[in-house]
This record gives C-alpha cells, sequence and structure tokens, in this order.
C-alpha cells in the first residue's frame, strides 16, 4: 500500500510538472509542445490519482484550476504593497510636462548628474483590470483586485481559471515570497462572442470588455468565470531583497524592461507590445502609432503608459500617496460626436424583453457609420433625461458598441418632451412587467406579436433551422395576415397563402417550402437553441444537447434535480433557472408536443455521437475559415469539423492547424502564409473527413 502510494506521488508530480509546463508553452509562449490529446490524456491521469488519493492533491495542480462550488462572497484582502493607480496626461504636452518635471528631480541627485535624459519605457494601457498575485515558494496562495489600493476582494478561485496565470512559477529556487502585478482582460473575440450569445439569449449586452472583465471577476461561480476565457498581462514585480535567482541565465531586474523578461522567464504572459531605450521624442510617436494602430490589436487599450525605465532613478522619484512619480498614463482621446435624436423606438423581443433603441443623424465613429445605439433598459433612458428632439453625444464603448453617454441639455428645445418608457406594450398593448431585481422591462402576453415575430426569426436564423429565403420581411406579412400564429404553423403553410406575399413568385413560394420541410432533419442542439429558451445561446445549448440527449431527458432533470444543470461547465443558477422555468410553462409544453406531432424529434439522432463517424484527421485539430466555398456555407463546414471532433477559430495563431480557404480570401490567407499554417482548399477538406 505504502509502495503504491509512493508511486502515485511519483507520477503526480511527474504530471503535474509536464501539463503545468505544456500550459506555459501554450498560452504564454504561443508554442503548444504537445498534441491536446496527449494533453488530455495525461490531464485525466493526473485527475484519477488525485480521486484516488486526494492526498496528493497540491495547490499547483492543473486540477485546482477549478473550484468545485461556487463562493458565498469575496472576503476583503489587504495588499502587502499599496497598488497606486497612475497619474493621467490627456495630450502629448501634458507627457512632456511630466518628462521634464522628472528629468529635474533625477537630475538634481549627485548619482545621476550626468544623466540630462532619463530612458523611457514605453507599454499598451492595457484597458482591464488590475489584479495583484501573490506567491509563497513559488505557489500562487492568493489574488486579489484593486480595490481602493490598500484593501482588494479576494478573488483567488476566480484568478485560477485564468490560464495563462501560472499556479508554480518556473523558478529552481524561488523566494519565500513574491507578488505580482498585472491587468487582467477580455479578449475582443471573446467579448463579443460573449455578447452575442447574450443578444441571442435577450440577456443584456456588457458595455465594454472592461466592464464585462470586471463583472466575470466577480462571478461567485469559478465555472462561469472559466468558461468567459480571460487573460492577463503582468507588468511588475516585487521581490524579498536578499533573494537572487539561482540560475545562471537568470538576472533579478533593475528594470522594468528586465522585469518583463524576468516575468516572462519564470511563467507570465507579458504585452510583447513595448520599447524600451526611448527618448521623448520616441515616446511621442509610440504614442501616435498605437493611437490608429489599436484597432489591430485583439485586445483593448486606452492609452500607453510611459515609465522612467532604471528602477534606481524610480527610487529616487519616489510616489505620492495615489501614484508614483516615475510613470504617466497617457489616455487616447476618446471619440465622441455629439448629433441630432431623430426618433426613439422601443423594440419588443421574443421573450418580451422591450428595449429602448435611440435613432439619430449618421455620425463617423472609429472608422464605422453610426446612427443607432440601444439605451439598454428603463433605468438607463431615467437617467439620461432624454427629451425629442436631443442634442445627444455618442460614443462606441470600448470601440465597439455604440451607446448614447450623455445629453447637451443647452442644446435642448424649448417647450420639448421627455421620452418616457411606456407602461404597454407598444405592440400589443399589454402591461408591461418589470420583476424585482430585474432591469428588464417585459410584455408577459403569450400571444404578443411582437414576440411571436423575434421567435419565428430566432427558429429560422442560421444557429436553429437555418432556413434560406425566410427573412423578417416575410415573417412579418406572415404574421400580420394571420396565416402564422407559432412555429408549428411554418409546417402547415401552402403554396397558395405565400403566392398571396408579396414578391413572392412561384418559383421562391415553392424553394421556401422545401427550405421548411428539409428543416426538420437538424440536429438536436440547433432544434434546442431554436427553442429560444431565455440565456441560452447556441453554445449553451450544444452544452445541453451534449449533458441531455433528448427534451424527456432535460424535462425530468429540471422537475427532479435541476442542480445537475448548473453544474455544467460554463453554467449557473440563472441558466438553470431559465431552463426550469421555461420548461415548466404550459404553452412552451405544447409547442413540445406540436413540434414532436410534425416530425421534429428533439432528441439526439443515433449516429450523433457514433465515433466511427468522426474522421480521426480532425479530431483535436484548429480550423480557420476564409473566403467563399463552392459547395458549402461557412456555418456547414464549420458544423462539418465540430461534429468530427475539430474546433473552429476566428483568428490565426501558431496554434491553428488548418486555414480551410475558398475564394476572395482576405487577409487571413496572407497571416497563414506568414506564420507558415497548413493551408487547404474544399476539395483537400472533403479528403480530410473521408480518412
Amino acid at each position: 500500500m505504502i509502495s503504491n502510494l509512493k508511486q502515485n506521488f511519483e507520477r503526480a508530480k511527474e504530471l503535474r510538472a509536464l501539463l503545468n509546463k505544456a500550459n506555459y508553452s501554450y498560452y504564454v509562449l504561443d508554442a503548444p509542445e504537445i498534441e491536446d490529446a496527449v494533453y488530455d490524456q495525461l490531464y485525466r491521469e493526473l485527475i484519477e490519482i488525485e480521486n484516488n488519493y486526494p492526498s496528493l492533491i497540491t495547490d499547483d495542480s492543473p486540477s485546482q484550476r477549478l473550484g468545485n462550488l461556487p463562493s458565498k462572497g469575496f472576503k476583503n484582502i489587504e495588499h502587502n504593497i499599496p497598488l497606486l493607480s497612475l497619474d493621467n496626461a490627456f495630450n502629448l504636452d501634458e507627457l512632456e510636462v511630466w518628462y521634464t518635471r522628472v528629468s529635474k528631480l533625477i537630475n538634481s541627485e549627485k548619482n545621476f548628474k550626468e544623466v540630462n535624459n532619463p530612458l523611457l519605457i514605453c507599454e499598451l494601457k492595457i484597458d482591464g483590470n488590475a489584479i495583484s498575485l501573490n506567491y509563497e515558494n513559488g505557489i500562487l496562495t492568493s489574488g486579489a483586485t484593486r480595490g481602493d489600493g490598500k484593501t482588494g476582494e479576494d478573488i483567488t478561485t476566480n484568478i485560477k481559471t485564468i490560464s495563462s496565470i501560472p499556479l508554480r512559477l518556473l523558478l529552481k529556487n524561488p523566494p519565500s515570497w513574491m507578488e505580482i502585478r498585472g491587468e487582467a482582460f477580455m479578449p475582443n473575440n471573446i467579448f463579443n462572442k460573449l455578447n452575442l450569445e447574450r443578444k441571442n439569449s435577450e440577456q443584456p449586452l456588457f458595455a465594454n470588455p472592461r466592464n464585462s472583465c470586471a463583472g466575470t471577476l466577480r462571478q461567485l461561480d469559478p465555472k462561469i468565470v472559466a468558461s468567459r476565457k480571460l487573460d492577463f498581462f503582468a507588468y511588475s514585480v516585487h521581490l524579498p531583497e536578499n533573494w537572487e535567482p539561482s540560475a545562471g541565465n537568470l538576472k533579478k531586474p533593475n528594470s522594468q524592461s528586465d522585469a518583463l523578461k524576468f516575468l516572462k522567464n519564470i511563467g507570465f504572459k507579458v504585452n510583447t507590445k513595448y520599447q524600451t531605450n526611448k527618448t521623448l521624442i520616441e515616446a511621442n510617436s509610440y504614442y501616435n502609432h498605437w493611437e490608429t494602430g489599436k484597432e489591430s490589436l485583439d485586445y483593448a487599450t486606452d492609452g500607453i503608459v510611459v515609465k522612467i525605465d532604471n528602477f534606481d532613478m524610480q527610487n529616487i522619484l519616489g510616489a505620492t500617496n495615489k501614484a508614483p512619480r516615475w510613470a504617466i498614463a497617457v489616455k487616447y482621446p476618446a471619440e465622441e460626436k455629439a448629433t441630432k435624436l431623430r426618433k426613439l423606438m422601443f423594440q419588443v423581443g421574443r421573450s418580451g424583453a422591450v428595449t429602448p433603441v435611440a435613432e439619430f443623424e449618421t455620425i463617423e465613429l472609429a472608422g464605422t457609420s453610426v446612427n443607432r445605439a440601444t439605451l439598454h433598459n428603463a433605468n438607463r433612458l431615467a437617467s439620461l433625461n432624454l427629451h425629442y428632439e436631443d442634442t445627444i453625444v455618442v460614443r462606441k464603448a470600448g470601440e465597439i458598441i455604440p451607446e448614447v453617454i450623455k445629453v447637451i441639455k443647452e442644446f435642448r428645445v424649448f417647450d420639448s418632451k421627455i421620452v418616457k418608457f411606456p407602461q404597454n406594450c407598444p405592440a400589443c398593448d399589454s402591461k408591461l412587467i418589470q420583476e424585482e431585481n430585474e432591469a428588464i422591462t417585459k410584455c408577459m402576453n403569450s400571444e404578443c406579436p411582437a414576440k411571436l415575430k423575434g421567435l419565428l426569426l430566432h427558429w429560422v436564423s442560421k444557429g436553429s433551422m437555418n432556413i434560406d429565403g425566410l427573412g423578417e420581411k416575410i415573417i412579418n406579412q406572415l404574421v400580420n395576415e394571420g396565416y402564422l400564429k407559432s412555429i408549428v404553423d411554418l409546417y402547415k403553410l401552402e403554396i397558395n397563402s405565400l403566392l398571396e406575399l408579396e414578391r413572392i413568385g412561384e418559383k421562391s413560394a415553392n424553394n421556401l417550402l422545401i427550405e421548411i420541410n428539409k428543416s426538420k432533419n437538424k440536429s438536436w442542439h440547433k432544434q434546442l437553441y431554436g427553442l429560444g429558451i431565455p440565456h441560452i445561446g447556441e453554445a449553451n445549448a450544444k452544452s445541453l444537447s451534449k449533458n441531455f440527449h433528448s427534451i424527456e431527458e432535460l424535462n425530468r432533470i429540471a422537475k427532479e434535480s435541476p442542480e445537475n444543470i448548473s453544474n455544467i461547465y460554463g453554467f449557473g443558477n440563472e441558466m438553470k433557472d431559465s431552463i426550469v422555468k421555461w420548461l415548466g410553462d404550459s404553452n412552451n409544453q405544447t409547442l413540445i408536443k406540436e413540434l414532436k406531432a410534425i416530425g421534429f424529434t428533439l432528441k439526439e439522432s443515433l449516429n450523433s455521437n457514433n465515433d466511427s463517424n468522426l474522421s480521426k484527421m480532425l479530431v483535436g485539430k484548429t480550423f480557420v475559415l476564409t473566403g467563399t466555398l463552392a459547395s458549402l456555407t461557412r456555418d456547414e463546414a464549420k458544423e462539418l469539423i465540430e461534429s468530427s471532433g475539430g474546433k473552429v477559430s476566428s483568428s490565426i495563431t501558431k496554434k491553428t492547424d488548418y486555414l480551410l480557404s475558398g475564394e476572395k480570401a482576405g487577409s487571413k490567407l496572407k497571416k497563414a502564409q506568414e506564420l507558415g499554417v497548413k493551408i487547404i482548399n474544399e476539395k483537400e477538406f472533403r479528403l480530410l473527413l473521408d480518412k
């Protein structure tokens, strides 16, 4: 028994080292060393050992990246070293004033009299959330938010879900303590995907990546945090004075540029866009370059940070109670424009959620034409005190989503009327309800035509039935004429009804009926997504379908053990409650029965999980799609890849296995060539599928 325990102890130690090294190569160096399938096999072996021998679980084990239970709240944690903010400069003239001031202070010191122009390091200011990490003997022990600089919130469990944060440092002789500062952030592609998911599930959208990151870090359920794939850039390190690294190629940093190299060598991801040995003129050029070049980045940056590079000089300059004197943040000017409000509409979604949308005179923001912006909810509308014909100021939040930030009251038209949120549904005149602790105002009428139109549009969308030719105009006509009163009525349509609609000929009508009938064969997860359960987007529907293989099974679990839903990776109580509530509605149960009666299975097909049908060449491989394929839509190609065990990504990296390229391929083709990513055409893709 003792011998067996010792063997497993040694094997677990070996597995932890292999897996942590693989994580470092994958997330920090962007150079994966082992195949995903091999990593998964090693990870499963470690989990098996830890399940059999719980005493062998260590804090640096990859299994500890995700806690089992949601937190009940966050405790305060005091920073050992105050986490100061930075003073801001809002233009290059203010940067010059700062530089002149600190140069004089440095030159007044006898040790630095020969230094007339202290060298600078320029870094991008990541628009995320500052966090502090504490390591003891090389093991991550705690992580905290900045808070007020002296005290933050203990978010250790959530911090551990961020794969670019090492649980164990790559140091042979780690010091007894080490404190790392850095910025947690949400990449733009993840933010856009998350907001699309929230839009599809009729949840309020996040305003920008910074806010979504902050909200994610304060989630009580670490599973939700892990599902949102936050990232982290380290930018500073605090070490004991008497400690020196034992590795000959690793030196204790004496400057900020040294610190960034040191951080990368011990396992951290650092932002590589920094520049060292810069003069003030070069710092100005760096600022000008990234003010326009920031659009090419996959993360939000709202300025640059300029620092005196040398640590001795930093120590001479010191800090105020709020900020270090040796660093300054130079903010990019926020692109805001004034425009005239034309009208304010109140849109009703498929769940009945009513959203105010401002329509205004077209303006150019961040390179795009903008004439509409959501005002989110009744509370936001009230806070703006918006009047008809007001002059409003619009900006792109996080340079992505247009938002109305204020009203210029000085330009208000005399006797203009305040915009009030309606008390009744604009589509059916039913009383609107705002439930307790909810920001969303809803129409609860099950027969509301706007809700029906929204549900039908969702049902025929690409992520669901993907019924080609059935767009908003036709659906509006069919509902308005009384031909559609539910999803099921789509499958009872006759050609004569379609021919009565505007601009529908016999050929188009026949083709549309064929497409509608074909949609009965869509996969289980698409059928599930199409039902329009609030808070359940496309990705969540896929997860549900993998865990529950039929609507009957999901119904049973929702009634008997709903906690099994919230325990799904990336789910939580909000999604669980939404599913339980939806399935508990008699109208929805009637819909399920009627769909089954007309031929929908609402369950997983017998062959969908048959591994023999999967191409071994695609399992664990990452694909990126570009251009137009001859016989496949992008959604169809994506479904083929995913059903064969592969993954589809939106951006090219060194980790990409294949670029599937069609006609009129864009910039992704050039990048794939530069990175040496294998490029295949549709014919070669078909051959991969057949292997």
